[in-house]
């Protein structure tokens, strides 16, 4: 079976994890969303993250497309009814990311590839663990995807709290994979008692002083003590190398600032 040459790439973890790998030629579309790395926005643009062109990816005799989660369900579809090859990843937790890359690479026929850039993103990690070791206590942490509905930490976010020495205060609904079933109430947030709030509202930054007054939460103490920061959607709410490296560092800050 021939390898494919001519990949597009609807979500940006698949981009960055090529480029990685220095496989950057072949990819020929990517989705208007990507930001990392910066060249990739010299490639065409053929989606967004709910809608793609379909007629603009089929000039570009694509002989595979990456796609990711529920979201882009409706858009796999279509492709494959147009006779396209297409790998839908659906992954949520650090492991996961570990396994899209090393798919990535089986699937490009460059798995030696994939494995260095594996171990050397799995190095940044055990460091990050060995480093939280060290802490002095585990600072309470509620991480907001969303504010309006409240939406609390996906799987590897929370994952990456984890490692970075923190608590994720809703831990248990990070396994869940819907942003619905992430939902969180003001009496939620109220009653975990974050140390620290970190905001990424994708597409739109996080407004530290708007969350400060909302009802009751003056008496929250992350908001007494001014523990509010924002990290980017770009380097924490993609599934990819970005999460495992500027992510992982940007929540081990925070957290190691508290000391």
């Amino acid at each position: 079976m021939a390898l494919p040459t001519r990949i597009i790439c609807l979500t940006e973890e698949t981009v960055e994890t090529l480029y990685l790998m220095g496989e950057e030629d072949r990819i020929v579309g990517v989705s208007g969303f990507v930001v990392r790395p910066p060249e990739a926005r010299r490639k065409p643009k053929v989606s967004t993250f709910i809608e793609a062109k379909t007629d603009e990816i089929i000039a570009l005799k694509p002989d595979l497309v990456f796609t990711f989660s529920d979201m882009q369900a409706d858009i796999t579809a279509n492709l494959i009814r147009e006779g396209l090859q297409v790998h839908a990843f659906n992954h949520r937790t650090v492991e996961g990311i570990f396994d899209m890359i090393r798919t990535v690479g089986a699937l490009i026929g460059e798995p030696g590839k994939a494995h260095i850039l594996s171990d050397d993103l799995q190095t940044r990690v055990d460091a990050a663990k060995v480093k939280a070791k060290t802490l002095r206590r585990r600072p309470r942490i509620y991480f907001e995807e969303w504010d309006d509905p409240m939406i609390s930490a996906i799987g590897w976010v929370s994952d990456l709290i984890e490692i970075a020495g923190g608590e994720n205060v809703f831990a248990e609904q990070a396994s869940k994979h819907g942003a619905k079933d992430r939902i969180v109430s003001a009496e939620d947030v109220i009653a975990a008692r974050p140390d620290i709030v970190i905001g990424s509202w994708c597409g739109k930054g996080f407004k530290k002083d708007a969350f400060a007054a909302r009802a009751g939460f003056a008496d929250l103490p992350a908001v007494k003590n001014n523990k509010l920061y924002e990290i980017k959607s770009a380097i924490i709410l993609q599934p990819g190398p970005a999460a495992l490296t500027d992510g992982l560092d940007a929540i081990q800050e925070i957290i190691f600032a508290q000391e």
